[in-house]
């Protein structure tokens, strides 16, 4: 049941970020981005086993951020994709603020959900610093990563831009969802779980990160090819 959550999420959630793009333009993604940032960062407290391997949800949603990224750099170039990640990161710093701040209220007699937001968000804090810090180096990497891809393919097929954009995608995320997988497990739930048990989440995490990089690379050919036919709305791109 779990191996086809993971599939059918990551059909759902890439899917959706085509969908947003195709409704909202630019400003979809960057709304998506923000969303998909908070939910992951609450989603990756959760631990399944599935294909075999132990590992932390968040993983899919980590990586359409990733993918909206590349996305943005394709089509709207470095500053836009630089801008998707500011977004990331206020919205994570923002979270953090708000979710401790429900911590600091004397719940009523009649309320029942404060020791369940208690047991869930008093481990927040390391994890969502830990998170922001990771995603800002990491995300940085990426556009970086993507532009250093994009100038090598470009030179190499003398001067033709679309060239190799399976290459880009792939060379500049695997690099970065390599060291996004190791900052964050270790700097996330090191002294929470033993060292095997943290190789195995990092590995397992990286698997997963592999598959949804190299899954991610016909959204990223499909939504160029949505701006290049002018489907996205006019003024929104």
């Amino acid at each position: 049941m779990n191996e086809i959550l993971l599939v059918l999420s990551l059909l759902v959630i890439y899917g959706s970020v085509l969908l947003v793009y195709r409704l909202f333009g630019k400003s979809g993604l960057y709304c998506f981005t923000a969303i998909a940032t908070i939910t992951a960062n609450i989603e990756v407290l959760i631990m399944v086993d599935a294909f075999g391997m132990e590992q932390t949800l968040g993983n899919i949603l980590f990586a359409s951020t990733f993918l909206v990224t590349d996305i943005i750099s394709e089509v709207d170039g470095k500053k836009a994709a630089q801008k998707a990640v500011n977004i990331g990161i206020f919205t994570s710093v923002f979270f953090i603020v708000v979710s401790q701040s429900w911590l600091l209220y004397r719940p009523s007699a009649s309320d029942w959900a404060q020791p369940a937001i208690k047991e869930i968000f008093s481990n927040t804090p390391r994890l969502m610093i830990v998170s922001v810090l990771v995603y800002a180096i990491c995300q940085r990497f990426d556009v970086w990563a993507y532009h250093k891809w994009w100038a090598i393919t470009k030179k190499h097929f003398n001067g033709d831009s679309r060239k190799a954009l399976w290459l880009r995608n792939n060379g500049s995320t695997l690099i970065s969802q390599l060291l996004n997988t190791l900052l964050y497990t270790f700097g996330a739930f090191w002294g929470m779980y033993q060292f095997p048990t943290l190789v195995s989440i990092a590995l397992a995490s990286y698997v997963i990160f592999i598959i949804t990089s190299i899954a991610d690379t016909p959204f990223v050919y499909l939504a160029r090819k949505m701006h290049e036919k002018g489907s996205i709305p006019e003024g929104q791109q």
